[in-house]
Protein backbone atom coordinates (compact mmCIF):
# COMPACT_ATOMS: atom_id res chain seq x y z
CA UNK A 1 0.00 0.00 0.00
CA UNK A 2 1.46 3.34 -0.94
CA UNK A 3 1.66 6.17 1.56
CA UNK A 4 0.34 9.71 1.14
CA UNK A 5 2.46 12.71 2.16
CA UNK A 6 1.33 16.34 2.23
CA UNK A 7 4.16 18.82 1.55
CA UNK A 8 3.48 22.40 2.72
CA UNK A 9 6.11 24.92 1.62
CA UNK A 10 5.93 28.34 -0.03
CA UNK A 11 8.97 27.54 -2.19
CA UNK A 12 7.93 25.85 -5.42
CA UNK A 13 11.51 24.62 -5.82
CA UNK A 14 11.44 22.90 -2.43
CA UNK A 15 7.97 21.42 -3.06
CA UNK A 16 9.03 20.04 -6.42
CA UNK A 17 12.36 18.68 -5.15
CA UNK A 18 10.87 16.93 -2.12
CA UNK A 19 7.97 15.61 -4.22
CA UNK A 20 10.44 14.22 -6.78
CA UNK A 21 12.47 12.48 -4.06
CA UNK A 22 9.40 10.97 -2.39
CA UNK A 23 7.72 9.88 -5.63
CA UNK A 24 10.92 8.01 -6.51
CA UNK A 25 10.35 6.06 -3.26
CA UNK A 26 6.80 5.15 -4.34
CA UNK A 27 5.15 7.69 -2.04
CA UNK A 28 2.10 9.64 -3.22
CA UNK A 29 2.52 13.40 -2.79
CA UNK A 30 0.14 16.34 -2.49
CA UNK A 31 1.64 19.83 -2.31
CA UNK A 32 0.43 23.10 -0.79
CA UNK A 33 1.98 26.58 -0.95
CA UNK A 34 1.25 27.77 2.60
CA UNK A 35 -0.56 26.78 5.78
CA UNK A 36 -4.03 27.82 4.59
CA UNK A 37 -3.58 25.94 1.33
CA UNK A 38 -2.21 23.05 3.37
CA UNK A 39 -5.36 22.90 5.52
CA UNK A 40 -7.59 23.02 2.41
CA UNK A 41 -5.62 20.17 0.82
CA UNK A 42 -5.58 18.19 4.07
CA UNK A 43 -9.37 18.45 4.46
CA UNK A 44 -9.91 17.30 0.86
CA UNK A 45 -7.61 14.26 1.10
CA UNK A 46 -9.14 10.89 1.93
CA UNK A 47 -5.96 9.74 3.62
CA UNK A 48 -2.80 11.47 4.84
CA UNK A 49 0.01 9.43 6.36
CA UNK A 50 2.53 12.21 7.03
CA UNK A 51 2.84 16.00 6.75
CA UNK A 52 6.06 17.82 5.88
CA UNK A 53 5.85 21.56 6.53
CA UNK A 54 8.00 24.67 6.38
CA UNK A 55 7.77 27.35 9.09
CA UNK A 56 8.17 30.70 7.29
CA UNK A 57 5.26 31.01 4.85
CA UNK A 58 2.81 33.76 3.88
CA UNK A 59 -0.86 33.78 4.99
CA UNK A 60 -0.38 31.02 7.60
CA UNK A 61 3.01 29.97 8.93
CA UNK A 62 4.01 26.43 9.82
CA UNK A 63 3.53 26.85 13.56
CA UNK A 64 -0.08 28.04 13.09
CA UNK A 65 -0.63 25.24 10.58
CA UNK A 66 0.58 22.60 13.07
CA UNK A 67 -1.68 24.04 15.79
CA UNK A 68 -4.69 23.90 13.43
CA UNK A 69 -3.90 20.30 12.46
CA UNK A 70 -3.34 19.10 16.04
CA UNK A 71 -6.55 20.76 17.28
CA UNK A 72 -8.57 18.24 15.28
CA UNK A 73 -8.95 14.77 16.73
CA UNK A 74 -8.91 13.07 13.32
CA UNK A 75 -5.40 14.43 12.58
CA UNK A 76 -3.82 14.24 16.04
CA UNK A 77 -1.76 11.11 15.26
CA UNK A 78 -0.47 12.06 11.80
CA UNK A 79 3.32 12.43 11.95
CA UNK A 80 4.50 15.96 11.17
CA UNK A 81 8.04 16.84 10.09
CA UNK A 82 9.15 20.47 10.03
CA UNK A 83 11.61 21.18 7.23
CA UNK A 84 12.86 24.75 7.69
CA UNK A 85 15.85 27.00 7.15
CA UNK A 86 15.33 28.11 10.76
CA UNK A 87 17.75 26.03 12.83
CA UNK A 88 17.47 28.05 16.02
CA UNK A 89 16.99 25.93 19.14
CA UNK A 90 13.94 27.93 20.26
CA UNK A 91 12.23 27.31 16.89
CA UNK A 92 13.04 23.60 17.11
CA UNK A 93 11.67 23.37 20.67
CA UNK A 94 8.56 25.35 19.72
CA UNK A 95 7.89 23.09 16.74
CA UNK A 96 8.18 19.94 18.84
CA UNK A 97 6.10 21.46 21.65
CA UNK A 98 3.31 22.35 19.19
CA UNK A 99 3.15 18.77 17.94
CA UNK A 100 5.80 18.15 15.30
CA UNK A 101 7.42 14.72 15.53
CA UNK A 102 10.69 15.79 13.94
CA UNK A 103 12.50 19.00 12.97
CA UNK A 104 14.92 19.01 10.04
CA UNK A 105 16.97 22.00 8.90
CA UNK A 106 17.22 22.84 5.17
CA UNK A 107 18.99 21.86 3.13
CA UNK A 108 18.25 18.34 4.34
CA UNK A 109 20.16 15.43 2.86
CA UNK A 110 17.68 13.48 0.69
CA UNK A 111 18.77 10.12 2.12
CA UNK A 112 18.29 11.33 5.70
CA UNK A 113 14.93 12.89 4.87
CA UNK A 114 13.68 9.68 3.23
CA UNK A 115 14.97 7.59 6.15
CA UNK A 116 13.18 9.84 8.67
CA UNK A 117 9.95 9.82 6.66
CA UNK A 118 10.01 6.03 6.32
CA UNK A 119 10.72 5.69 10.05
CA UNK A 120 7.67 7.82 10.92
CA UNK A 121 5.49 6.03 8.35
CA UNK A 122 6.32 2.77 10.10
Amino acid sequence: MSKNVLIVDDSKTVRNLVAFILKAEGIKVTTAEDGLDGLEKLYSMSEVDLILTDINMPRMDGFSFIIAVREQEIYKDIPIIILSTEGDEKDIQKGIRLGANLYMVKPAQPEKMVRNIKMLLG
